[in-house]
């Protein structure tokens, strides 16, 4: 759906998207998998992994945790000396691990804090590089209301994440050290039913880097960028383009997805991200499908890159979520 997800309805999902949408889950409880073989178009052994869940805490249904493992391979690297000769193959990797609090402070309203631990191993070992580490946080909302449009009683969604709140990270023991990357992400959408088996969904959401724009030329700036805590970069990042005004609105990534579903079990989806060809120049269609039974649901996604040389284009991603309270009545049954 466009990479959409801060405003969408609550889903196994919500740990990496927004967390405070898990306190209006309807399951008790569930877990979720993903897949996603990462610039296949150029290797074949690089992959991201997902595997998270959740869990309603109390009698009062205002409760939820989370937790979540990311895991980045990027398959296998030869390092080699000035001289030619091979320095051997390393294996480098990403993994972030985090937990989630997220709580009703109203029947509409709801915040949540999640809190990450984040590892980086580049893989290289010249010069006394070694894997990075650092700390972070997430502080989110979600608001839904029912209003009435047109005779139906459609959802209205909105929501809010600052993502990556945390420390900085260092690849050389300290001597120098690089900004993770804190997100702001908002969004908003409908959810209508057409009727009471098909129903259609469309989220519009916006994300910025809350990273200040690394300086070039005189080493003083440098210096001074390099000394910048990671709260004082949050708050520098909203005013410290070059081009000033205009050149800020180019770090906005603008999101819009669409989602169709019939009698709650099968789903078509589409949508469009943009990113300024100034900043990264990400700009893809996406479609996917999902199917759910009282037990899982399956998904699938896939990307049609609109800018050329795009190396994201043609990826697939692959989820699979189980709803435990489907599992534990499937027993039941029995």
């Amino acid at each position: 759906m466009g990479d959409v997800g801060v405003s969408t309805t609550a889903d196994p999902y919500s740990q990496y998207w927004n967390p405070a949408k898990f306190a209006f889950i309807d399951s008790k409880a569930g877990l979720s998998l993903g897949y996603t073989p990462w610039l296949s178009r150029l290797v074949s052994d690089i992959a991201l992994m997902h595997a998270g869940g959740y869990f309603r805490i109390g009698n009062d249904n205002t409760q939820t945790i989370g937790a979540s493992l990311r895991y980045f391979t990027m398959g296998k690297l030869t390092t080699w000396d000035a001289s030619g000769r091979s320095l051997g193959v390393s294996h480098p990797n990403e993994f972030a691990i985090d937990a989630s609090y997220a709580r009703k402070l109203s029947p509409n309203f709801s915040l949540a804090v999640a809190l990450r631990y984040i590892h980086s191993d580049q893989g290289s070992r010249e010069q006394g590089d070694r894997p990075g580490s650092a700390f972070a946080a997430d502080i989110a909302g979600y608001h839904q209301k029912y209003i009435t449009i047109g005779g139906a009683e459609c959802l209205w969604t909105k929501g809010f994440n600052i993502r990556n709140i945390g420390t900085k990270i260092s690849f050389d023991g300290g001597t120098t050290s690089s900004f993770i990357p804190t997100n702001l992400g908002l969004g908003t959408g409908l959810l209508y039913p057409i009727d009471k088996e098909n129903m259609i969904s469309v989220n519009l959401e916006a994300n910025k880097l809350l990273v200040p724009t690394p300086p070039t030329g005189e080493a003083e700036k440098i210096a001074d960028y390099q000394k910048t805590s990671a709260i004082a970069g949050i708050f520098k990042s909203f005013g410290d383009a070059p081009n000033g005004a205009s050149e800020e609105l180019q770090e906005i990534q603008w999101s819009l997805g669409a989602e169709y579903t019939y009698n709650d079990k099968f789903s078509l989806r589409a949508g469009y991200h943009h990113e300024s060809e100034n900043k990264g120049n990400r700009k893809y269609f996406t479609v996917g499908a999902g199917f759910k039974m009282n037990v899982f649901s399956l998904d699938a996604g896939y990307v049609i890159a609109t800018a050329k040389n795009n190396p994201l284009d043609q990826t697939l991603r692959f989820s699979l979520s189980f709803d435990m309270d489907g599992i534990k009545d499937l027993f039941k049954r029995r």
